[in-house]
């Protein structure tokens, strides 16, 4: 077992030295260490979520097993922060790591009651309400761990959406206005991809081509995700075409021309 990992869980306990916060639940030389973390978090809405991090004889060269639960949030929930953290997780370079996960935690919850306000306020806005956007993706290297974590966010925000691979790589996302903005922001701030020397990066070179409220003539035109593969213009203005979104193809082809 690791001395970082030892040294790490003698920390933890020290700083969530409250009555019931911290627990060691396991420690084996063959299982690892397993701990578990009660928080309070929410802002002005008071929430206990239950951490539970599972922590290899390899770590911290491999990120924690993370399980998350809490009586105030549905599992759903639950689901959407474990898979926000196991993700960031994955983006850190390995070295002890379970405190700043566990700080992280409250932008989580945030961000998921942030989505939950909205789901409800979408349920009594009119159709037009919805917008439609055109992403533009720099590169796409390790393939399919990105298109992994596109799928991903696009279920967790409620968007549809087309993945377009070819000289242009372009993302066309359906739904409610800032679910579209909250998957642009996981674009810049998770490393989603690598470099040209296999260090995991940040989309940060990901531009709006077009962002637009639905248009009636072109209604719900995408479900679910789609992966599609292109080569030439004439071949991308006809995967525009199946979609009903011929308009939004000449709208945004002087930007693929330069």
């Amino acid at each position: 077992m690791a001395d970082a990992a030892l040294e790490e869980v003698s920390v933890l306990s020290s700083i969530y030295c409250g009555d019931g916060e911290f627990q060691l639940i396991q420690q084996s030389a063959q299982d690892g260490l397993m701990v578990q973390i009660n928080s309070t978090v929410g802002g002005e809405r008071r929430l206990d979520v239950r951490l539970l991090f599972h922590l290899l004889p390899s770590y911290p060269s491999c990120p924690p097993a993370i399980s998350v639960s809490s009586t105030a949030l549905s599992r759903t929930q639950c689901h959407n922060i474990r898979q926000t953290l196991l993700d960031q997780a994955a983006a850190l370079p390995p070295e002890p790591m379970v405190h700043q996960l566990v700080e992280w935690l409250q932008q989580c919850v945030e961000v998921t009651e942030k989505c939950g306000e909205e789901e409800e306020e979408l349920k009594e806005i009119d159709r037009e309400e919805e917008w439609t956007a055109v992403l533009s993706l720099d590169h796409i290297r390790c393939r399919s761990r990105y298109i992994g974590l596109l799928e991903r966010w696009s279920q967790t925000l409620q968007l549809s959406g087309s993945l377009l691979l070819g000289p242009s790589i372009l993302v066309v996302l359906q739904g409610a206005r800032p679910n579209i903005k909250e998957f642009c922001r996981l674009l810049k701030t998770v490393k989603v991809d690598v470099d040209s020397s296999g260090k995991k990066c940040k989309e940060r070179m990901m531009k709006v081509l077009l962002e637009s409220p639905l248009s009636p003539s072109c209604g719900h035109s995408l479900q679910g995700f789609l992966v599609k593969n292109y080569i030439s213009l004439p071949e991308l203005a006809a995967a525009f075409q199946e979609i009903n979104m011929t308009e939004l193809y000449q709208q945004i082809l002087p930007s693929l021309r330069d």
